[in-house]
């Protein structure tokens, strides 16, 4: 007789999806560790803690005979996902043998609470329902579900929810970021995975199991299409191979097919969702030969169900993006027809939408696997045909140890990098040995390619509209991860991958030694490693005095730039201790430093933190602080609003954020805050604009990021002008690239940063010191050349920037504001402008 499986129903003691009820991801846990005891068709991997300590799960769901030889059917997907060295005849064995690989993942954004509450059904009716169809899915697949990519999150809505049950703000979004650092960021982390969460999802994809297909369930706005399934719209990505999009248009046409079948109404295809967008999993797993799919449902007040008229439904996002009037076209045949719309609809629409991307792959899983060898050998035939067929990073840049943090990045893709052992040239220029060699001519030239590319988003009928006015990129317009960071990229297009020289790596090695030699003068820290400044925040610390030098020095032969740190003496064992952590390196001094010098103080530093949702760039700009060891505090509107901040604070930073977001609505007038508490109605109003503006009279320096360099420039009414503010994007346009500039260095700003780099701009402002007597109040750290100012990305109305300011620094009574004019901390992700933000700091 079979073993009894407890169904959700009878776990969480109602029906998930049901009216004004959310499962808690700690019962959610709590079942799948019960099935995992009572079904041989299921198997729960606990891969961690996520940030805030709560379990993450993945959930294998196969049948007993594949969990058996689970390893095995691992090992054999992969060689699947790598063909080379394999004769045809090995492939056909291995696409005979293999199953169809699966990944689908829930919860990613927490308030999108339907997903998390399908994932426990849709397991139970994988391992309880004994069909055909579930057999056969069971036979020839191995389905690996995230039931939660979000676990704190999940907690974080749900808590709140449950808290205004039955009260007017029922249903009403959570204040703040739903994941500690990203909020609705976390899936644009996939490529630089500094969140714990996203490190278990590529481990998953890109590392471990290589799956053929990943599909990522979402909501979406609630007056429109009742649920997106792929394929995505116009424009396309270059990198991935063509057969990925084909597939992806399968898996979409039997998804819509078998939800038109179920009789579930409003479902929309080609649309909304371009195929060139951020790179989250569901996107850059196509440049990883993983047909990397998206549903978007129709979202709900979180477990409320929400009403909605015929006359308020509407079409969404234009002409461009497919879907420009709510009515019946080809991919949007059957319009729902509007009425309540509630949580159960979508639990739903995904399980079946789910279930169809199962049961395709598990009818069709010979010619699945074989498009995967496909795939993988095609991209390794572009790579040989390119003509650039390698890429070369050398270690020693202008921050050594950043470069290392890209190889590691890179090797958490899945790239095959390999190492020279020696001295080498190629195209008549030398490389010193320990040079990083990417050879194109494997699976993942895509993903390589799509990071380390110069990227020039399409500008043509495809993303300008009928006017012509250019049609915004889903996110960024490039992700390009080498210029983020600030490290360069060489090509080679007659290497030879000569074993004597090049030796395929799986990790980067410190290179640091430790050795310390004992200097009674004291000890050099390069500022042109961002590292500097972690080693700088632990010695201050310790109470280990630390300077900075205000001109160049030279060291043993060594030439080392302005804003060069000098640590005091100290014994060798304590400063061994002091920087165990740190890959940096102690120069010891032998005669002192004939230049001027100042003292580095660990710097009182507040960050506004506010409600509306929460500011992920906040969240972002905390964790690049706890990274690099600068101690901070959140500040709120109340304490802003008490005013007396230079008591407690020297820095105050507001990220990147509107000047109406900062403000908030007038105190006399709360219309837009209604929907939410009173006491998470955010803003500072007029007493904090008073109280910033008391703080930096005073000494204070207020740092200002991006957009919230308006609310400085406004409110302390500072002569400086934004030269974009206003301009159409007929006139200006530049969503998220990295643009050239000319840096001071000899400005305390500007110590340790190359003098030309890279900075990250989005929508970003531009300043014209204004005249006036006291023009050397104001100082301009970071300017754009005069031309040619685009790296990657989408730039119109270059004109503007020419000759402008990007970074000012301006005397404001006896303290100071620092414009930041673009994002030098970019989702944790821009290392190569940390520096400038970190001198700010200190």
């Amino acid at each position: 007789m079979a073993q009894h499986v407890t169904s959700p129903q009878e776990f969480f003691g109602f029906q998930l999806g049901t009216d004004r009820k959310i499962a808690h991801w700690n019962r959610i846990v709590d079942y799948f560790r019960l099935l995992n005891q009572e079904s041989q068709k299921l198997k729960v991997i606990e891969m961690g803690l996520s940030t805030e300590g709560n379990p993450f799960l993945l959930v294998i769901v196969s049948s007993p005979q594949n969990l058996d030889n689970l390893q095995y059917l691992q090992d054999l997907n992969a060689q699947i996902s790598d063909p080379r060295g394999r004769s045809e005849t090995e492939i056909s064995r291995l696409t005979h043998e293999g199953k169809v690989v699966i990944c689908q993942s829930m919860g990613l954004h927490a308030s999108e609470i339907g997903s998390t509450q399908m994932a426990p059904e849709l397991a139970y009716d994988l391992i309880t329902i004994s069909d055909e169809e579930t057999k056969r899915i069971l036979d020839n697949t191995i389905f690996l579900s995230f039931p939660c990519l979000n676990p704190d999150g999940q907690i974080m809505v749900t808590d709140w929810y449950n808290q205004y049950l039955d009260t007017e703000y029922e249903g009403c979004e959570l204040p703040r970021l739903y994941h500690k650092y990203a909020g609705h960021d976390n899936n644009r982390d996939a490529f630089m995975t500094n969140l714990v969460e996203s490190t278990y999802v590529a481990q998953t994809l890109f590392l471990e199991w290589h799956p053929q297909v990943f599909q990522d369930h979402h909501e979406m706005g609630s007056y429109g299409a009742r649920l997106y399934v792929a394929p995505y719209c116009e424009p396309i990505h270059p990198h991935a191979n063509p057969l990925i999009w084909r597939e992806i248009n399968w898996y979409g046409a039997h998804m819509a097919y078998k939800l038109e079948e179920a009789g579930i109404t409003g479902v929309l295809n080609a649309a909304l969702f371009p195929a060139w967008s951020h790179l989250g999993f569901h996107w850059l797993g196509n440049y990883h030969n993983i047909a990397s799919l998206l549903t978007e449902s129709a979202h709900t007040n979180l477990a409320t169900p929400l009403y909605i008229h015929p006359s308020q439904l509407q079409g969404q996002g234009g002409a461009l993006r497919g879907f420009p009037h709510y009515k019946s076209q080809t991919n949007f045949p059957h319009p729902w027809p509007g009425g309540w719309w509630r949580p159960r609809h979508i639990v739903d629409q995904q399980k079946i939408a789910a279930l169809s991307l199962l049961d395709l792959a598990a009818r069709h899983k010979d010619t699945i696997l074989q498009n995967a060898y496909l795939k993988a050998k095609r991209q390794i035939e572009r790579g040989n045909k390119n003509r650039l067929s390698t890429y070369l990073i050398r270690p020693t840049q202008h921050d050594s140890l950043t470069v290392t943090k890209l190889i590691d990045k890179l090797l958490g893709q899945g790239i095959e990098i390999h190492q020279a052992s020696k001295e080498f040239i190629s195209g008549g220029i030398t490389y010193p040995v320990r040079t990083y060699a990417l050879f194109l001519d494997q699976p993942k030239i895509g993903v390589i390619k799509t990071l380390l590319d110069r990227t020039i988003f399409p500008d043509d009928a495809r993303t300008r509209k009928m006017d012509k006015v250019p049609d915004r990129p889903y996110d960024t317009a490039t992700d390009t991860i080498a210029e983020f960071m600030g490290v360069k990229v060489e090509s080679a297009g007659d290497l030879e991958r000569d074993s004597s020289i090049f030796g395929l790596i799986t990790k980067t090695e410190n290179t640091t030694s430790q050795l310390i030699n004992q200097s009674e003068i004291g000890y050099i820290l390069d500022s042109r490693l961002n590292d500097s400044f972690r080693c700088v925040n632990q010695l201050l610390k310790q109470d280990i005095s630390v300077m900075r030098c205000s001109q160049a020095i030279e060291v043993d032969g060594s030439l080392f730039p302005p804003g060069t740190f000098k640590v005091e003496a100290q014994p060798v064992d304590l400063l061994k201790v002091a920087t165990q952590d740190f890959d940096v390196w102690l120069h010891d001094l032998k005669q002192d430093l004939p230049v001027p010098q100042h003292p580095v103080k660990q710097l009182r530093i507040g960050m506004y933190r506010r409600f509306r949702g929460g500011n992920m760039d906040e969240g972002w700009t905390r964790l690049v602080l706890e990274q690099f060891g600068f101690p901070y505090q959140a500040l709120t509107d109340k304490e802003i609003k008490a005013g007396n901040l230079k008591q407690n604070l020297d820095v105050i930073i507001l990220p990147n954020d509107s000047t109406s977001m900062i403000v908030g609505p007038d105190e006399k007038d709360d219309s837009k805050d209604v929907d939410i508490p009173p006491e998470y109605r955010s803003g500072i109003g007029k007493k904090g604009v008073k109280a910033i503006k008391q703080f930096v009279l005073h000494g204070g320096t207020l740092v200002t990021l991006n957009h919230s360099c308006g609310f400085a420039i406004e409110k302390l009414d500072l002569k400086v002008k934004n030269l974009l503010q206003g301009k159409s994007a007929n006139e200006f346009f530049c969503p998220g690239s990295t643009l050239r500039t000319h840096i001071d260095t000899n400005h305390q700003l500007g110590y340790g940063m190359p003098t030309e780099g890279l900075i990250f701009a989005w929508d970003s402002p531009a300043f014209e010191i204004l005249p006036s007597r006291f023009n050397q109040r104001y100082e301009i750290v970071v300017r754009y050349p005069e031309k040619n100012l685009l790296q990657s990305g989408w730039l119109n109305g270059e004109e503007l920037l020419s000759e402008k300011a990007a970074l000012v620094s301006a005397q404001y009574g006896e303290g100071r504001v620092i414009l930041f004019g673009f994002r030098p901390q970019h989702r944790a992700q821009t290392h190569g402008t940390f520096k400038l933000l970190f001198n700010a700091l200190i």
